[in-house]
């Protein structure tokens, strides 16, 4: 299969061993680290990095609403910088402090650059060609970020009942990892709690989007009644729409109620070529409930 990464080679070579495909997100969704990476890593660098000090209050409620607090939960670190930028220009207390967020139009142009992965080492790359301030600003602010992440984020167990999910899953269906997340972290995080044995590959931004892992591990190698993807953001659910797959949500706030569901229901559904229909609509209706799309500070 050609027009893919050569990091993601492991995901088309995949040779289906079993009967079913999981697809697992990380962040979030195996982990309860969403709260503490973009809390303590990701926004205290962007206001460091990008000048938003004198209104590093609603940067921050900015970058908390984009990333953990709405629809666009999970979405790759770099739409997520400028919706940042984008929400803080609307706002109203941000202009009456005469404070004109960052434009970022190169990184706008970094974004929609699709031969380029929206990683640390595909910026790197297009940076060969488009180097400008801007962008070694941004190179500046993602180094930071992984490595306030390595330096902060460790000692945050799986969530109740995703080992157990996992462990029962392990001979009746190929897992692998499905994350946004660099893949040095993704590696470091499931050997520290020794799940790393339960998947044949872990997948992060260097291999593409999450849409891409599950079409090179997945299409066409298994029944579209057999691939499942579980997250707990939107992004995760339109990666299992745009390969026809089933998606199964852990819904943010009741994580571990949303995987005690699936281990003691949602999984012997799937199994059992029961969780397509009226069951999958009834999760998502739930899981799209808990996310929204307007910041409260729009809502009057």
């Amino acid at each position: 299969m050609a027009g893919f990464p050569e990091p993601a080679r492991p995901l088309a070579e995949l040779k289906p061993k079993h009967e079913f495909f999981v697809g697992i997100d990380s962040d979030g969704c195996a982990f309860d680290t969403m709260e503490i990476k973009h809390k303590e890593c990701f926004i205290p660098n962007i206001i460091k990095y990008w000048g938003l000090q004198p209104v590093s209050k609603y940067a921050r409620e900015a970058g908390e609403f984009v990333n953990l607090y709405s629809k666009w939960r999970g979405v790759n670190r770099w739409p997520a910088l400028v919706m940042v930028f984008d929400l803080l220009r609307e706002r109203r207390e941000v202009q009456e402090r005469n404070f004109v967020p960052p434009e970022a139009p190169d990184i706008h142009k970094f974004i929609a650059a699709e031969a380029f992965p929206k990683s640390n080492d595909g910026l790197s790359a297009y940076m060969k060609e488009h180097s400008s301030p801007e962008l070694e600003t941004a190179l500046a602010w993602t180094i930071a970020v992984n490595d306030t992440v390595a330096d902060m984020v460790h000692d945050v167990p799986p969530y109740p009942h995703m080992r157990e999910s996992l462990d029962l899953l392990a001979d009746k269906a190929d897992m692998i990892v499905v994350s946004s997340t660099p893949v040095r972290a993704l590696t470091s995080e499931w050997h520290e709690h020794d799940i790393a044995k339960y998947v044949r590959v872990i997948a992060g931004q260097e291999m593409g989007n999450k849409a891409l892992h599950l079409k090179l591990a997945a299409g066409g190698k298994y029944p579209e009644d057999r691939i499942l993807m579980i997250g707990d953001a939107p992004g995760d659910m339109r990666a299992a729409q745009a390969n026809n797959a089933l998606f199964y949500p852990i819904n943010p706030g009741n994580e571990a109620e949303s995987w005690l569901r699936f281990y003691e229901e949602a999984m012997s559904r799937f199994l059992a070529g029961q969780y397509a229909g009226d069951y999958e609509a009834k999760v998502i209706a739930e899981f799209e409930a808990v996310l929204p799309e307007v910041p409260p500070w729009k809502l009057g």
